[in-house]
């Protein structure tokens, strides 16, 4: 799988995805990250890429060709001109970014991600490029760099090879609509605290549906809204196979 970042701070980019897990699975070939530089592209020698916005306001606004040329660079350098690839905007304004997107995404073969910067990214050159508006969350900052390597961390782990074990990515939250259950390590006891004697009783079945009902009751404790999501979708499930008797 690979990825295009278009940015301004292409070595906060690269460090950031330069260790751990993303970092193995780069060096092992299994993604690639590719960071463009927004100002290789501007049309002045100071390398300026931004400018006054038109109406007045505070702040500068990034100009649209150095980001359109940036993402020219990318689709002919890549050979994608017959397949436009997905290009999502790190934006605020954007629909919030979600595991089952990140499925979604995994799928691909090449992302393009765009980082914004100062006041935003001129209109025009977004709505010729850009196939989706994501967001990570209703706050804002500095820069989409950080969104983008988000980004690139929770798809690239659903890439087959990227995990140590190919069940990792399966039992965890939000797989199937629920938290996580709780984990333990050794100790067995730790300061007083036991591990829950199911889990060191070499019963799966058992250990199953006690994890299930860990997942049940920690969602249902901590995000009610999925909880509620989750259990109408049982309630339908419940509903269809009666009708289909």
């Amino acid at each position: 799988m690979n990825f295009h970042i278009m940015t301004l701070f292409p070595d906060m980019v690269d460090n950031g995805l330069s260790e751990s897990i993303t970092g193995r699975a780069i060096k092992n070939n299994i993604i690639k990250v590719n960071t463009v530089n927004i100002r290789d592209f501007a049309q002045n020698k100071y390398g300026h890429v931004d400018d006054y916005t038109y109406g007045g306001g505070a702040g500068m606004l990034m100009q649209a060709e150095p980001v359109y040329l940036a993402y020219r660079s990318i689709i002919e350098s890549n050979s994608l001109s017959e397949r436009k690839p997905r290009v999502l905007y790190m934006t605020p304004q954007g629909i919030p970014f979600s595991q089952n997107m990140a499925v979604e995404l995994s799928k691909e073969e090449d992302i393009v991600i765009l980082c914004g910067h100062y006041e935003g990214i001129d209109e025009r050159v977004l709505e010729m490029i850009v196939t989706d508006n994501v967001s990570i969350g209703d706050f804002v900052l500095t820069g989409g760099e950080l969104p983008a390597m988000m980004i690139v961390d929770a798809v690239s782990r659903l890439v087959p090879g990227v995990l140590g074990k190919e069940d990792s990515a399966v039992y965890e939250s939000f797989y199937d609509g629920l938290l996580e259950y709780p984990q333990y390590t050794r100790p067995e006891v730790f300061m007083g605290r036991e591990v829950p004697g199911v889990l060191l009783s070499g019963h799966h079945k058992n250990i199953e549906k006690w994890r299930y009902e860990q997942s049940l009751q920690r969602t249902k404790e901590r995000r009610p809204d999925l909880y509620e999501i989750y259990i109408n979708k049982l309630k339908k499930e419940d509903e269809t196979k009666k009708q289909n008797l």
